[in-house]
């Protein structure tokens, strides 16, 4: 639809220089603007007005009508239809830009009130976290991210609902609802696992909650991390990109021994009594736990985003906070600010045991004793 008004100012380009041109074009020369200012935005409006008044004075001049009134009336035509146009499309652009700035904001407030931030100080680790939206309008996206001190260490969740929209939001509630609940109570990583995929079969059984495209093709991929008071990570993995871990300038990927698939799709897998896998995590060591938009992000050449160089790149003297931000500008600069899918990580910094002690607080002074 945008090239019929090119398509017409051709035409009338084409019948004006050859001897067809006895045929009056001027009402087809006007409507090439009148078209443009429905069919694009106001810079294509302004861009056909040019192109039509353009063809106007080289076929006056060609057929040496100037001076006639009929192209001074065309010309006055061109102009009123041409301003006419941009206005009306420079104020339709301006409030669909506000409706959906609306939107996103509303977007954005319900997907706050599902994911909250990550705090500075859990136990023995520093933590941040960071969330983009890819850019696809009001989309609300399926990333989730999590992480909880509990009496176990402490618990990090991070995952991927196949989708957008609120059918993800959705999956995105439940399998946090669960995992917020359960790792309080389950002593077993896998446990706690197993409480979010359940959680997940449970609601998509709700009569009619979602589309049989959901029902077929959807599943979860999650990874939940947990870092005790020794110095090590356990992790159970379904099917998640496997965290990093940088230690001493270098990134190793933490590779699952015994592969899971996603949640939701645990018929295609013939055990899945598989237990944490543990790792080193010592002081100095840094875990960053991401979902796929991140190492899927590609440049104008179809490259990927190459993360654990990006790691490498980043003074190891930076907080949480501050290392996510530079990844942040880093895949910004690759990909050029088009996230074509939403990005979610958490970043843990592993304290020393005297950083950790220090931070406990003093036991009670005074009172009665016994002597």
């Amino acid at each position: 639809m945008q090239c019929v008004p090119f398509l017409i100012a051709l035409a009338v380009l084409v019948i004006e220089l050859t001897p067809a041109h006895f045929i009056y074009t001027g009402p087809f020369l006007t409507a090439v603007p009148a078209l443009a200012a429905v069919t694009m935005g106001p810079k294509g409006t302004t861009a056909a007005a040019a192109l039509a008044l353009a063809i106007s004075a080289i076929t006056a001049t060609y057929n040496g009508a100037w001076g006639t009134l009929q192209v001074y009336t065309n010309f006055l035509a061109l102009f009123l239809v041409s301003a006419a146009g941009f206005i009306t499309s420079r104020a339709v652009q301006t409030r669909r830009h506000r409706e959906l700035d609306q939107v996103r904001r509303i977007a954005v407030a319900a997907q706050e009130v599902v994911l909250r931030p990550v705090p500075a100080r859990l136990g023995p680790v520093l933590a941040g976290s960071l969330s983009l939206a890819a850019g696809t309008g009001a989309q609300v996206g399926g990333d989730l991210y999590e992480a909880v001190q509990t009496r176990y260490g402490v618990r990090m969740i991070v995952g991927d609902v196949r989708g957008k929209g609120l059918v993800a939001v959705r999956a995105v509630a439940v399998a946090l609802g669960a995992f917020r609940e359960a790792v309080h109570y389950e002593d077993d990583l896998v446990e706690v696992m197993n409480h979010c995929a359940a959680a997940l079969r449970r609601e998509i059984t709700t009569p009619d909650a979602y589309d049989q495209d959901v029902l077929l093709e959807g599943f979860v991929t999650a990874l939940i991390a947990q870092v005790p008071d020794e110095p090590v990570v356990q992790l159970v993995n379904r099917g998640h990109p496997p965290p990093l871990l940088l230690r001493l300038g270098s990134v190793t990927a933490l590779m699952p021994l015994s592969p899971l698939p996603p949640l939701g799709l645990e018929d295609l897998a013939t055990d899945l009594s598989a237990k944490p896998e543990s790792y080193p995590f010592v002081s100095g060591d840094r875990l960053l736990l991401y979902t796929d938009g991140v190492i899927e992000a590609r440049d104008r050449d179809g490259e990927f985003f190459a993360l654990p160089e990006a790691m490498e790149g980043i003074d190891t003297a930076t907080t949480p906070p501050e290392f996510l931000e530079q990844l942040h500008q880093a895949l910004i600069r690759h990909n050029e600010g088009d996230l074509a899918d939403d990005v979610a990580m958490i970043l843990a910094d592993r304290l020393n045991s005297e950083s950790v002690a220090g931070s406990m607080p003093e036991p009670p002074s005074g009172g009665s004793g016994v002597g």
